[in-house]
């Protein structure tokens, strides 16, 4: 693993997750957290955005899926923290705009530590799957608070499915591009001197 890598174990009485993250991957992906929807979608964001990523999640899916996935997107973003550091010669910003046929979706990130997220727009089905489509904009709220992003996300179209893929992919695309190291910095890019 890279220098830019996590372990991150979660356990709650509503789930036992075990996550590693690498962000500077091949876009490698192991992930089983018992929603098929969620798996193809992580997987999507790894491949994506070139990170290496296990999840392996036992969650209380006998009740719903909201548990479930809002506690990988915690743990996800708790791996970004940890793996990125103190932030140093990152990019920062980026923004993506990814289409999947008639859906669009529009994500811009700052890697800022300050975390905050703003959605735009509706799903077209209410579930894809056994995922209902809202947990795909409180998956990214979660992982967005944890990792201190702030993320704007907006999404448009008329197949769930298509919407919510395109918005993992443009996650993927625009986290891909911030946390990329510019090798003309050093040190934070930030004129505080720390982000």
């Amino acid at each position: 693993m890279s220098d830019r890598a996590a372990a991150v174990s979660r356990e709650t009485a509503e789930t036992e997750i075990d996550l590693t993250l690498e962000i500077d991957g091949a876009g490698e992906a192991e992930v089983d957290t018992g929603i098929a929807f969620f798996d193809h979608m992580l997987e999507a964001l790894a491949t994506h955005g070139l990170f290496d990523l296990t999840v392996q999640c036992d969650g209380d899916l006998e009740v719903d899926d909201h548990h479930t996935v809002e506690d990988v997107g915690i743990a996800l973003g708790e791996a970004f923290d940890e793996a990125l550091g103190e932030r140093e010669r990152i990019v920062r910003y980026a923004d993506r705009r990814v289409p999947l046929d008639e859906a669009v979706a529009s994500v811009v990130v700052d890697v800022s530590g300050r975390p905050r997220f703003y959605f735009e727009g509706t799903f077209s089905q209410a579930a894809v799957g056994e995922m209902a489509s809202d947990m795909a904009r409180h998956f990214f709220e979660s992982l967005a608070l944890n990792a201190g992003l702030t993320l704007h996300a907006e999404i448009e179209g008329r197949n769930a499915h298509h919407e919510i893929e395109a918005l993992f992919k443009g996650f993927a695309r625009a986290m891909d591009d911030a946390t990329r190291i510019d090798e003309r910095r050093s040190g934070t890019p930030s004129t505080k001197g720390e982000l």
